[in-house]
């Protein structure tokens, strides 16, 4: 068995699970990786490829429900070698009506499997289908079909059991493959009265010395209705290109092993982009693609509705199938705008139609209020306060497109931790993520502005009512306002009001675009207003302060020109001037980054004006590792090269190398690098950084590179 994880009762005991833990070597890249095995019990060098045909800019193959293992074989000895590999799976069709944890239940009445050969170009592909007794179409979201298969080609034999208990000892798989490397070729024709049900297949081949030799594999699955707790149905993307009744296992399989090759010279090509620049740090080539797994692992939906009626408000759907992952499995609310304007760039780069449809159903929910009213309890200086709000209320942007427990893109806003039709940073948000995707796939798309336009102009005239004092610049309500949603800020504050700044420049350019003369003017107006509230009221000489209200108004924020990060990649100018953010982000860097655990954890939220770690609430005090890769991505837009690589360094250090969180990259860890909110949406950000022009290098000074890590610590202190 090529796995060490022995199971602890009787389960398969008759199988060799003598695998030497820690013989051998895994690497990925995703959407593909590898495992060396390497045990001296093997007489050939044995190497699995997996991917599934994750393609840029293709909505077709991508959204394929398959896995390819390749299996590269080699003979290094001076004696021919046969070499037999087995490929189990359980008929798994029916476990997802079962809610217990690890699918204890494993609900397998009236399963079935069967073997099936088909000659294809490359072989005889033989397998087994996986598969359930029913009439007619699929019409649940656990019911469909699973399929294995492999290639039989000459001096390749390919075996099969269509049946064998998976909850016993596996004698009669185990049995006959370590005999003679085959299987029985048995297949009965029987149906589950709820036991477990597995089947296998065994390919067989003999290397000569030296020889080197590769064997597909492939695992498809055909489950083509979703379903949420509303009991809304929604047929994934995939039945575009294969139907929708639950019965195409084998033939996504097929295509699978049919195209196997061209998807992986396809994937290659567009990796080796990014994967051979090397001027950039290794650690951060392999992380850029390795981020990308929450695009399909993170809860998504990539579908219709199955009856194309019932929701009203997505004309937009017509267009093209919705979309939207996660914010996390902790925290389940499709497209989480406040995190997503992090996490969305990897779409935007690869997939711009996708983003730009998603961005297009948050345009269908602007004008749209819900009047349920929800509780919300809140605390502030140790009071808990009882309040209820609207769900939704018109121009404000939704924190999310719900949530799977309810009925998403439909009932939008479902968090209710907060009062998110008052948070100051979602409408902004919005706005600049309509200006970054226009401004991202080519400047040409003026369709998109008009669909979005007139949701732009309601979202920022929903900001105005939170400019009290009139000076243009809107403030903080007091009570946690923002994506922070337990830092409080009071009045004006850096993060917030950057973002308005960014966003009203932003709502300008989309206006000049559309030859509206007056809303441009208007807007450029306000903006002049905005920016000088803005530098008078934060600017302390060497960064800008977290607010002007609340008691951690002196606090160095990491994120305070959150505004200036996108001003700079998407060409909307200076928020600020040039000195005043370049002392910023040195300063942020000086004390976020090399203060906090010698910079090698990345850049935390907070820091006292002094240096000291802040303790004030628990969002202070950690690292947001996409908000980390925001901060790097403006630094390096600023030319600030060295400081950029050193600070998002720090969460490789902790989620890649230190703590091993792979593939579960969270949301946030404290200096223990203790994690909150794994297989989050927000570390997609670090594609920002590679979509930033480094803008200023030519005009910066240059200095060492030691010079830029560990600067003078003699700077001026905040007034």
């Amino acid at each position: 068995m090529l796995a060490t994880g022995k199971p602890k009762n009787e389960q398969l005991s008759a199988c060799n699970w003598s695998y030497p833990q820690g013989s051998g070597e895994y690497a990925a890249l995703y959407p593909k990786s590898w495992f060396a095995y390497q045990s001296p019990q093997l007489p050939i060098k044995l190497t699995v490829e997996q991917f599934s045909p994750v393609l840029p800019d293709n909505y077709k193959e991508t959204s394929y429900p398959v896995a390819i293992y390749n299996w590269y074989a080699q003979n290094p000895t001076g004696k021919p070698v046969t070499v037999s590999i087995l490929f189990s799976w359980a008929n798994m069709v029916g476990w997802f009506r079962d809610s217990t944890r690890g699918f204890s239940g494993v609900l397998n009445n009236q399963n079935t499997n069967y073997y099936r050969a088909e000659q294809i170009q490359n072989g005889s592909m033989q397998g087994i289908v996986f598969d359930r007794l029913r009439s007619g179409a699929v019409q649940e979201e656990w019911d469909g079909q699973f399929a294995i298969a492999a290639l039989a080609s000459p001096g390749v034999e390919v075996t099969y059991i269509t049946n064998w208990m998976s909850d016993g000892t596996g004698q009669d798989v185990w049995k006959p493959f370590a005999t003679d490397g085959r299987l029985p070729n048995w297949a009965p024709k029987l149906a589950s009265a709820g036991e477990p049900m597995a089947a296998a297949i065994a390919v067989r081949f003999t290397l000569a010395p030296n020889e080197k030799k590769v064997v597909p594999m492939a695992l498809s699955w055909d489950l083509p209705i979703a379903e949420f707790g509303g009991g809304r149905k929604w047929l994934r993307h995939y039945t575009k290109f294969f139907g929708a009744s639950g019965t195409n296992a084998w033939k996504i399989a097929r295509t699978a092993l049919e195209n196997d090759q061209d998807w992986n010279r396809q994937i290659d090509a567009w990796q080796k982009l990014f994967i051979d620049d090397e001027s950039k740090p290794l650690w951060y080539r392999g992380e850029l693609f390795n981020e990308l797994y929450i695009l399909a692992d993170g809860g998504t939906l990539w579908g219709h509705e199955l009856d194309g009626v019932g929701n009203p408000r997505h004309r937009s759907a017509q267009m093209a199938d919705s979309f939207s992952y996660l914010e996390c499995f902790d925290y389940q609310y499709y497209g989480t705008s406040d995190v997503r304007f992090y996490g969305s760039f990897p779409l935007m780069k690869f997939w711009p139609e996708i983003e730009k449809q998603e961005m297009r159903q948050y345009t269908d929910t602007i004008a749209e209020s819900n009047p349920q009213k929800y509780v919300w309890v809140w605390k502030l200086n140790h009071q808990h306060t009882l309040e209820f709000m609207q769900r939704k209320t018109a121009g404000s942007a939704p924190h999310d497109l719900g949530s799977p427990t309810e009925d998403p893109f439909v009932n939008v806003n479902q968090y209710n931790y907060q009062d998110v039709s008052n948070w100051r940073d979602l409408n902004s948000k919005y706005v600049l993520m309509v200006w970054r995707d226009y401004v991202f796939s080519g400047s040409k798309d003026t369709e998109f502005l008009r669909y979005t336009w007139s949701a732009v102009k309601m979202a920022m005239e929903h900001l105005r009512q939170y400019d009290k004092n009139g000076d243009g610049l809107i403030e903080n309500g007091g009570f946690p306002d923002q994506t922070y949603d337990n830092w409080i800020a009071r009045g004006e504050s850096s993060y917030s009001g950057s973002l308005y700044l960014a966003a009203l420049r932003g709502t300008a350019e989309i206006a000049r675009r559309l030859g509206d003369n007056g809303a441009t003017q208007s807007y450029d107006d306000l903006f002049k207003r905005a920016q000088s509230a803005f530098v008078k009221n934060l600017w302390n000489g060497t960064y800008f302060n977290y607010d002007v209200g609340s008691d951690y108004k002196t606090d160095i924020m990491a994120e305070q020109l959150a505004g200036q990060w996108y001003a700079n990649l998407t060409g909307l100018g200076e928020i600020v001037p040039a000195e005043m953010r370049h002392s910023a982000l040195q300063h942020v860097f000086d004390f976020n980054v090399m203060k906090f655990q010698n910079g090698t954890m990345g850049a935390v939220n907070g820091i006292a004006a002094n240096g000291d770690i802040l303790h004030e609430n628990e969002q202070v005090e950690e690292v947001w590792t996409g908000t980390t890769f925001g901060v790097a991505s403006h630094m390096l837009s600023e030319g600030m090269r060295d400081q950029a690589f050193k600070t998002a360094e720090g969460v490789y250090n902790v989620v890649w190398k230190d703590r091993g969180y792979f593939f579960r990259t969270p949301e946030a860890y404290d200096s223990r690098g203790l994690y909150r909110a794994s297989m989050y949406m927000r570390p997609g950000s670090i594609w920002s950084m590679e979509m930033t022009k480094d803008q200023h290098s030519a005009v910066r000074p240059q200095l060492s590179a030691k010079q830029k890590l560990f600067p003078t610590e003699t700077r001026r202190q905040p007034d």
